[in-house]
């Protein structure tokens, strides 16, 4: 075995290097922030370890880092999500790599061991899996400077532990910034999430019921992408300012125990587990298909629908058919991981380029200032800097503000 990586199978290499050099020159603003960085050399001999979905994209981000001279490790955020062909990439590249696809959650564990143990200075999480490792390992964290959190599910759980005083590390929330979850969320997590169910399913969507569990920024753009292709969209929720807001916009708002039995296409985006139970898979109607586009596996009840199901097969790739005790059948998409990542492409190029330009441009915040053991916002500076390269890449002028 390679001390420097754990992955499937290096020969995948070549593949991958295919991937990575498709999204290399698509994506300006980091290529931009890269070339800032380099002549500072504040990444120089700095260890950096990424807990991200493991695809084309982020190995572009994972080689920008090792290209300001940091050492890098990765991991993926969520086995399922990982593409071997660019860990293989990557691990040829001198990054290194602990991450094979569907792999347990014991190797999962071994694979954040093997990172975090190296005493990181500056960690990218998306999930918080790595800062709930180093708040577990707390001798890991010696050498911490900072923590960048990618998602809406990562925030939470530093939000919580900030909230009771044992937040032990800096941590930036980088989805909470605009130029990050108003387009990543939204209209990247949108337009991805029907790509791969259509691409997996190879189904018309117009004509048909899409039921959106949750209503915050991904299930916004899950929403508007199902209505633009023609289906009639019902959403669910428990907040209800999110609910008048989904009516405001359009769409039918209900429980979901009502929408169980309309919809053709239900989407879980929540953060939540089990929001999908056998509860209301019982109540749906034969052939419909279930997908999950929050960041963990654990929205829809699969373990129940395992327990219960008469029969089970797979179908196509990543699609898993379930027949219920009532004759129905049920199908389960990217087996209930993220639907986007784990049965697509991920979020497309030109989305990502302003999502991991945040994350470089936080890197950095932490690596030049001796921040406090606190939770902050994504300085407004930086917020502005992406979101004004990003409208420069487009060729967009706007008018300027008369003082």
């Amino acid at each position: 075995m390679n001390d420097n990586f754990l992955i499937k199978d290096i020969n995948l290499a070549q593949k991958g290097e295919q991937l990575i050099d498709w999204v290399a020159n698509k994506m300006p603003v980091l290529i931009g922030l890269t070339n800032k960085y380099e002549k500072e050399g504040v990444f120089k001999g700095k260890k950096v370890a990424l807990c991200i979905h493991l695809e084309a994209k982020t190995a572009f981000l994972a080689l920008a880092l090792k290209r300001l001279g940091a050492e890098v490790w990765i991991t993926s955020s969520n086995p399922l999500s990982t593409k071997d062909e660019v860990a293989a990439a990557l691990a040829k590249q001198g990054v290194h790599v602990y991450a094979k696809h569907a792999a347990s959650k014991e190797e999962y564990h071994s694979y954040l061991h093997s990172i975090l143990k190296n005493r990181m200075h500056v960690t990218v999480d998306d999930g918080g899996d790595i800062c709930e490792y180093l708040h577990q390992f707390k001798e890991y964290g010696e050498n911490i400077r900072g923590i960048c959190e990618e998602t809406t599910t990562g925030v939470n759980r530093l939000k919580a532990l900030s909230a009771e005083g044992k937040l032990l590390y800096p941590a930036i929330a980088v989805n909470d910034a605009k130029s990050k979850h108003l387009f990543d969320n939204r209209y990247g997590t949108g337009q991805s999430t029907w790509t791969a169910i259509t691409q997996l399913t190879n189904m018309n969507v117009a004509g048909k019921t899409v039921v959106v569990i949750g209503y915050g920024w991904v299930g916004r753009g899950v929403a508007v992408r199902a209505q633009g292709l023609g289906a009639e969209v019902i959403v669910t929720e428990i907040d209800p300012w999110k609910a008048l807001e989904a009516r405001m916009d359009g769409y039918k708002v209900m429980p979901i125990v009502e929408a169980s039995p309309l919809g053709d296409f239900f989407v879980t985006a929540t953060g939540e587990s089990n929001v999908i139970r056998m509860e209301h898979i019982n109540k749906m109607h034969n052939g419909v298909f279930l997908s999950n586009a929050g960041h963990f596996d654990y929205e829809i009840d699969i373990p129940r629908l395992k327990k219960d199901a008469e029969g089970y097969k797979i179908v196509r790739s990543e699609v898993e058919e379930y027949t219920l005790n009532n004759g129905n059948i049920i199908y389960i998409l990217a087996r209930g991981g993220i639907i986007n990542i784990a049965g697509g492409l991920g979020h497309p190029v030109d989305i990502m380029d302003m999502s991991f330009s945040v994350q470089l441009a936080c890197l950095h915040y932490f690596l030049v200032n001796n921040a406090e053991k606190k939770l902050y916002k994504v300085p407004a500076e930086i917020d502005k800097i992406v979101v004004e390269e990003k409208l420069k890449a487009e060729g967009i002028e706007i008018d300027e503000e008369i003082i």
